[in-house]
C-alpha cells in the first residue's frame, strides 16, 4: 500500500512498509529519504501530547486532558499511546482505548497531528490501524468524529473506515453535548484492502 500526501515526499517517491514496528521509508533511487515511525508513547511524551491537543484550530475538534488524566491513562492497561515521528521529529499522537480487549474491539479515542494539511495524518492513521490489527486480536476498530470535521472524516474514509451512524449527544465537549458520527473498520475489510 502507498500512503503519501502533499509535502510528505519528493515527487515520484513511494512509501513502503519496512519493519513490523510500523516504520515506513520513502525511497527514490538516491533522492532524500524520510523515515516515519510509530512508537509506543510514554510519560515523557505527555508534554508533546498536551501541546498538540491545544493547537490553534483544534479547540472544536480535539479533546484535551490534564497531565493527571494522561498519566492515569498511560498507567491503565486499557489505553495505549502512540507517537508518530518523521525524521525523528514528533508529528502526531494517538490514544487507543480498549487495547487488546477481550471483546476484540478497539477505539481510537484521540488522534491528532501537529502540522495538519501535509498528509501526515493519513500516513499516521494507516500505520496505527495496521499496528492495532497486527498486535491485537481486534475484529473492529471504531472512532467518533464530529460530523462537521470534514478533513478528519476524509482521512478516516481513505483508511477504510465506514460511517455507521450518528450517536446523538454522545460527546460532552466544551461544556455541551455534541453528536458524533461513529465510523468503524472491521478486520475482514482491512485484510481485503491490503491485497
Amino acid at each position: 500500500m502507498v500512503f503519501a500526501g502533499a509535502g510528505d515526499v519528493v515527487a515520484a517517491q513511494t512509501l513502503r512498509f519496512v519493519t513490523y514496528n510500523a516504520t515506513l521509508r520513502s525511497h527514490d533511487h538516491g533522492r532524500a529519504v524520510k523515515t516515519f515511525q510509530l512508537v509506543q508513547g510514554t510519560a515523557d511524551d505527555i508534554a508533546f501530547v498536551m501541546a498538540a491537543e491545544r493547537l490553534p484550530g483544534y479547540e472544536n475538534f480535539v479533546g484535551r486532558w490534564s497531565e493527571a488524566q494522561h498519566r492515569a491513562a498511560l498507567a491503565d492497561s486499557h489505553h495505549a499511546y502512540f507517537i508518530a515521528r518523521l525524521e525523528s521529529q514528533d508529528i502526531g499522537f494517538a490514544i487507543v482505548r480498549d487495547w487488546a480487549s477481550p471483546e476484540r474491539v478497539a477505539c481510537i479515542k484521540r488522534i491528532a497531528v501537529s502540522r495538519p494539511g501535509q498528509g501526515h495524518g493519513k500516513m499516521f492513521l494507516a500505520s496505527l490501524v495496521d499496528r492495532i490489527f497486527r498486535e491485537t486480536e481486534a475484529h473492529r476498530i471504531w472512532l467518533g468524529v464530529f460530523p462537521e470535521n470534514d478533513r478528519a472524516r476524509r482521512a478516516y474514509e481513505a483508511a477504510g473506515f465506514k460511517a455507521e451512524g450518528v450517536a446523538r449527544g454522545s460527546a460532552f465537549f466544551g461544556g455541551v453535548h455534541r453528536d458524533e458520527l461513529v465510523m468503524a473498520l472491521v478486520r475482514p475489510d482491512w485484510l481485503a484492502g491490503r491485497s
